[in-house]
């Protein structure tokens, strides 16, 4: 009897000491150091294999397909998604700088709470041989580096055991600095990368509303606004229903900044975004109020009705120009590089007749401008001012600063053709303009390479009262 006894309280503790091991497994602090064989895998691979960038990884994915790395490359970078709160699922993004990133990309795996070994900020290598890279779900356009290819195309997640082998942390975890956006400038490239929006808030027909509404089994999408110019531009603001703080009531009451992931919605049709947490909803100042036009004066203004209006059209490369038309009712100038099947070389200026910059102060520019249609190049319509400009002469000649970069290359991507759904640029800072000088519209086709179609139906310069 007494053995018996002696046995019971031995395997006893091997129980207690068992399931103590199991909650430290569990423990939700992040470990400082790295293990000996983790540190042998990352050394060697580093040693064995050549590092490719997060934009490398990425030029793999073929659409429609996953592609298989059969080579010795790695890539590096910085976690900028967590799922502490239960908001993101069995992924994490990686972008491949802490500040200011270029490039992000999803990885996929069968790994919960993965923020106990990849936490946000934490700088990791992926051995991407042997690994795939392609779309989670056809047709999402997220990018995303996983074990395997399914029948469909689609990429499936690296196994648990797996991993170890294939994704290894270093010891550096740094301080991620958002990349601060407005709303309007978030695109594609942006997908999984830590961004942040400034002069952000609900709207009032949100309040008393929760991050997830009760009803929902899955997720909610709920509208976030920012003061643009002469209104809001929005954005949908994704989250899950597992997510901890699902039934918290949205802050609606204050404005301020908000930082998360841009990634899609589960189908893929929509760009989101997605919290790491609530601490990155900072909402404690008063809401933002949009400019109020009655505030400015309209000091010149150009519709183009009737056609060009004593602008000059001067086109400096190819054959294609600017052109005055109209369509629905609208009248606007069309510059286009596309020949019916492909781009050609364009540069063609469309330039102002003379103002006068020193007869106010601080003027601003709004245009209003169609994307009648895009191809997947770089804006091609650009906007400067010079006084040095002789009317009529090359302007090649003349000293041109360009204004408004931010401003165009912000508006939305509308798509199709001849759609003539215009939209407002925020203000372009014309302060530093002076004396008589000249506004111009330069449309460049980068040699034929871009042949995006850009509809310009109105130009405004505004003043201060």
């Amino acid at each position: 009897m007494k053995t018996n006894r002696f046995f019971t309280i031995v395997l006893g503790l091997i129980a207690t000491i068992a399931i103590t091991s199991c909650v430290q497994d569990d423990d939700y602090t992040v470990p400082e150091s790295l293990g000996d064989e983790e540190n042998i895998g990352l050394n060697n691979l580093i040693a064995n294999s050549t590092a490719i960038t997060v934009s490398e990884a990425k030029s793999y994915f073929v659409p429609g397909e996953v592609t298989a790395i059969t080579t010795n490359v790695y890539v590096k970078g910085y976690v900028s998604s967590s799922d502490r709160t239960g908001n993101f699922y069995k992924e994490f993004f990686i972008q491949d700088s802490p500040s200011n990133p270029t490039a992000a990309i999803k990885v996929v795996l069968n790994q919960v709470d993965s923020y106990n070994q990849f936490n946000f900020g934490r700088e990791v290598y992926i051995n991407l041989n042997g690994l795939v890279i392609g779309e989670v779900r056809g047709g999402d356009d997220v990018i995303a580096i996983g074990g395997t290819g399914n029948s469909d195309g689609e990429v499936e997640q690296i196994t648990g055991n797996r991993v170890p082998s294939k994704i290894f942390r270093s010891q550096v975890t740094e301080t991620m600095e958002p990349l601060v956006v407005t709303f309007s400038q978030v695109n594609d490239s942006h997908i999984g990368m830590y961004v942040m929006v400034e002069n952000a808030q609900f709207p009032d027909s949100l309040e008393g509303e929760f991050y997830v509404d009760p009803f929902d089994d899955f997720d909610t999408s709920r509208t976030i606004q920012s003061c643009d110019g002469f209104g809001y531009s929005s954005f949908p603001l994704e989250t899950s229903s597992f997510a901890d703080f699902a039934q918290l009531p949205l802050p609606t009451s204050g404005g301020g900044t908000i930082a998360g992931v841009i990634t899609k919605t589960f189908n893929g049709s929509n760009l989101v975004m997605a919290l790491n947490t609530t601490d990155d909803v900072k909402f404690d100042q008063a809401k933002c109020e949009p400019l109020d036009i009655d505030e400015f004066d309209i000091i010149f203004e150009e519709d183009f009705v009737g056609g060009l209006n004593g602008w000059d059209v001067i086109t400096t490369e190819g054959t294609r120009e600017w052109y005055a038309t109209s369509f629905g009712g609208v009248s606007y100038i069309r510059g286009s590089a596309y020949n019916g099947s492909s781009g050609e070389p364009m540069i063609s200026w469309l330039i102002s007749p003379s103002f006068d910059f020193d007869a106010q102060e601080d003027e601003q520019m709004i245009l209003e401008i169609a994307d009648a249609f895009s191809d997947a190049g770089e804006e091609p319509l650009k906007a400067y001012f010079s006084n040095d400009y002789v009317a009529g002469a090359d302007p090649t000649t003349a000293t041109w600063t360009e204004i408004g970069q931010t401003e165009i290359e912000a508006l939305p991507i509308n798509g199709g053709f001849f759609d003539n759904e215009y939209d407002v640029t925020g203000l372009i800072d014309l302060s530093e303009a002076s004396g008589n000088g000249f506004i111009a519209f330069v449309y460049d086709s980068n040699g034929g390479a871009i042949s995006s179609t850009r509809d310009l139906s109105n130009v405004k310069i505004l003043a201060p009262q």
